[in-house]
């Protein structure tokens, strides 16, 4: 399939807008506190008849420093004791979770994210992946994707040792950006010697896969200076890159307060980084994955793209599809059956549930039979840029045009327009709609024509 990409600005600039990211659908937003605890065990029970393999999400909250541009649900304090009585409850959790499933249904996938996972010690590390290999069955290192994020910071080669012990074989490395001076305006100084130590030890120590972290927007950024970050971040030849735009919300992330809004880069400038990035990365060879990635041609996401398998989830771009999602840990989103649902946001929450033999869930979402289809076809266009009416329609019985045919108009003036192909058969996103894609599903999104005023969505470019 061609995944060439085209920055046309003058079309980026007519379709600005905010919009969701559609790591779900429907998205977060639409969770409601109807759905419980009782809800939740219910979709176990009936996954259990599916036999799909499982997914396991760890939400590991701690950070010894606050990035200011943060957006995480984390916890930021320099007391370490507070992971061991987190941990105790995630074992209790794990345990209540356990007893949900089948035990014959195998863990494909596995993610450790935060706040800062390695913030826990490596003893903590062992005991965490030791009760849950004790409580789970997990695929071999072969067929298993097990990841895990890396701050430099707070990694060594021994650490990264560990990590492969203990069954991990990819991981992602935050960098942002390698600029000292803008390092020092988001409270987050790295050297690049330690982001390159970490990633040479995962190489020597096996992982099969290793993803760098930028984000453009950042105060005091600037064309050049981007430009010198992706130069020394190319010398390291990342399997993945993830170059996120940084979306200034201040009113609802508190350490965002704390960045200077007159430093922030102006619009075009973003947009100037934004083609610059994309021009150097697919110059050295790299593909469009889609949203914020890029992957070398030959990376399993590239290849799933290719053959049309690729899939979305709250952890991003995957190659296993077809696994029930469980988030396990304060905040986490889990996917299981035809349900999302959602645990505590607090820790005070989230221990008092725990120890009260609890399930942490507290919101969610069942979904309609009408959500399915359009999920089913967000995922399609969002991961793979074309739309196959027949394969939508023999999937769930029904007739594209007549189904969709709201979105018949919309997707007539995207033609025009030159983001996409649209015809009989199907619709096959163009170069230069790629960069537009969260645009294109958002067609198909039946909730966003309820909303008045803004949602909290980011900006689509």
């Amino acid at each position: 399939m061609d995944q060439s990409i085209t920055f046309d600005l003058g079309l980026i600039n007519r379709y600005d807008q905010s919009g969701p990211r559609y790591t779900s659908y429907p998205t977060a937003v639409e969770f409601t506190d109807a759905f419980g605890a009782d809800a939740y065990r219910a979709a176990c029970a009936r996954s259990n008849a599916s036999g799909r393999p499982l997914s396991l999400y760890f939400h590991l909250p701690f950070c010894d420093t606050v990035c200011f541009y943060c957006a995480c649900n984390k916890v930021a304090t320099k007391d370490r004791s507070l992971a061991q009585p987190y941990l105790d409850r995630v074992y209790r959790e794990l345990e209540m979770q356990r007893a949900l499933f089948d035990g014959e249904r195998v863990v494909e996938q596995l993610h450790w994210g935060g706040g800062t996972p390695t913030f826990v010690s490596r003893d903590q590390m062992q005991g965490l992946m030791d009760t849950t290999r004790r409580l789970f069955r997990f695929a071999d290192d072969e067929v298993g994707e097990y990841s895990i994020e890396i701050d430099p910071r707070e990694a060594d080669g021994q650490t990264v040792a560990l990590l492969r012990r203990l069954g991990f074989n990819r991981m992602s490395l935050g960098v942002q950006d390698f600029d000292p001076k803008v390092q020092k305006a988001v409270n987050r100084i790295q050297t690049e010697e330690e982001t390159l130590a970490v990633l040479e030890a995962a190489r020597a120590e096996g992982f099969r896969s290793i993803s760098i972290d930028l984000i453009y927007g950042l105060p005091l950024q600037s064309v050049a200076g981007f430009e010198r970050t992706l130069e020394r971040v190319l010398a390291f030849a990342p399997d993945r890159l993830s170059v996120f735009n940084y979306a200034h919300l201040p009113q609802r992330f508190m350490p965002q307060r704390r960045i200077n809004a007159e430093e922030l880069p102006p619009p075009q400038v973003k947009l100037d980084i934004l083609q610059t990035t994309i021009d150097r990365l697919t110059g050295a060879g790299y593909v469009y994955i889609g949203m914020d990635h890029f992957a070398r041609p030959d990376d399993e996401l590239a290849l799933a793209q290719q053959q049309g398998t690729l899939y979305r989830n709250f952890q991003g771009y995957s190659t296993h599809a077809n696994c029930d999602l469980l988030g396990i840990g304060v905040t986490s989103i889990g996917k299981v059956d035809n349900t999302y649902a959602q645990n505590r946001r607090t820790l005070e929450e989230y221990y008092a549930d725990i120890d009260a033999g609890r399930l942490p869930v507290f919101r969610g979402i069942e979904l309609t039979r009408d959500d399915e289809i359009r999920r089913d076809v967000i995922t399609r266009l969002i991961c793979n840029f074309v739309l196959d009416f027949a394969a939508v329609e023999a999937a769930w019985g029904i007739e594209f045009r007549r189904y969709f045919a709201d979105a018949l108009p919309k997707l007539e003036v995207m033609q025009a327009d030159g983001l996409i192909e649209l015809d009989d058969r199907g619709i096959r996103v163009l170069p230069r709609g790629r960069l537009l894609i969260r645009n294109v599903c958002m067609v198909f999104d039946a909730y966003l024509a309820t909303k008045q005023g803004p949602v909290g969505f980011s900006k689509v470019i």
